[in-house]
């Protein structure tokens, strides 16, 4: 049953109100539980302009996503307020998370799901160009760009696996190798073998013309045409609110990712994380089905702390009597219509 929340107490707090935030608070709702969602309306997806691969909301905006979510937490209770979660405490009574707007909640259990920020290229027009025709997930955006010239970035060990993903959407592939050596014997042949052309020299600038990505600037003072670009930016998560409880991120192949169990759960007990925050290459679909994964578990663990609580207080004489006499009360005032 929900615990009414009374001096900012909730059962439940969740930082960050994207797919993952949203779908757990949700799922919590529809599970009676108060929850308060805190989110700084700074989406990573944010220059994106439509969501793909998400079924039934295929083509949806961002934004129109996120509040279709909120009205739909809202509808069960929960609550969503906008503010910056500077830091958290933890003590025998839960956590008590402090925001930038000098609001201080309580909760029983905490779930961080802030996400990442996309560490890019320093290279001029790129960011700009972020989003649009500058991307790198080729199931969220490879459809809109299909047959079209593709350059991919060279910038980590994996830029050729990810050249031979892209040669699945178009057959004018190019791998800019950028600052990256040459490729391996093995990995050359391979890539002659899908006809992927390797291009030297260092990517200097963007060119575009009407809006649109039309090519890239080498230092050699050749320009590639493309109509789209595919980078592998670095992750790196939003973790501030965890490091204050002393939880540190732990480096990944693409930046760095907070450890969980596979429900969610951190190692910190009561403190659960979901979405880009634990999985950098989670989709929108996958982010919003690891939060719903944490609200079961987060669920579960307060369902277990309520039985133990009322366990505790039958076996408790002044409780059980307290409780008895309560409960005499009801049904005489229930007898007498009152």
């Amino acid at each position: 049953m929900t615990r009414q929340t009374h001096n900012d107490r909730y059962d439940v707090v969740i930082v960050g109100g994207g797919p993952a935030g949203l779908n757990a608070a949700l799922m919590l709702g529809r599970a009676r539980r108060s929850v308060l969602v805190v989110d700084n309306d700074q989406p990573r997806n944010a220059p994106a302009t439509h969501t793909h691969g998400f079924l039934t909301r295929d083509g949806t905006p961002p934004a129109h996503l996120l509040a279709t979510g909120r009205d739909e937490v809202t509808r069960y209770g929960g609550h969503i307020t906008t503010g910056l979660a500077q830091s958290a405490t933890k003590d025998d009574d839960g956590f008590t998370v402090a925001l930038d707007t000098g609001r201080t909640v309580r909760a029983r259990r905490l779930l961080v799901t802030t996400g990442i920020t996309d560490d890019l290229p320093d290279i001029p027009g790129l960011r700009a160009r972020w989003g649009h025709d500058v991307l790198h997930c080729p199931y969220c955006h490879g459809w809109e760009v299909r047959d079209q010239p593709i350059g991919v970035l060279a910038t980590s060990p994996h830029s050729v696996r990810q050249a031979l993903l892209f040669r699945q959407w178009t057959d004018q592939l190019t791998l800019l190798l950028h600052t990256n050596p040459h490729p391996t014997p093995q990995e050359a042949e391979q890539l002659a073998a899908r006809q992927i052309t390797v291009v030297t020299g260092q990517v200097t600038e963007l060119d575009t013309t009407d809006d649109h990505l039309t090519g890239v600037h080498l230092d050699t003072g050749d320009l590639v045409p493309l109509r789209a670009l595919a980078i592998a930016p670095r992750a790196v998560p939003r973790a501030r609110l965890l490091t204050t409880l002393g939880l540190e991120p732990t480096p990944h192949p693409s930046g760095a990712h907070i450890d969980t169990d596979p429900t969610g759960l951190t190692p910190i007990p009561g403190v659960w994380a979901a979405g880009n925050l634990t999985n950098p290459a989670a989709t929108v679909l996958l982010s919003a089905a690891s939060g719903s994964t944490a609200a079961g578990a987060i669920n579960a663990d307060l369902v277990a702390e309520d039985t133990r609580d009322a366990v505790r207080g039958m076996n408790d004489p002044f409780t059980a009597t307290t409780e008895a006499r309560l409960c005499e009360q009801t049904m005489g005032d229930r007898r007498h219509g009152l």
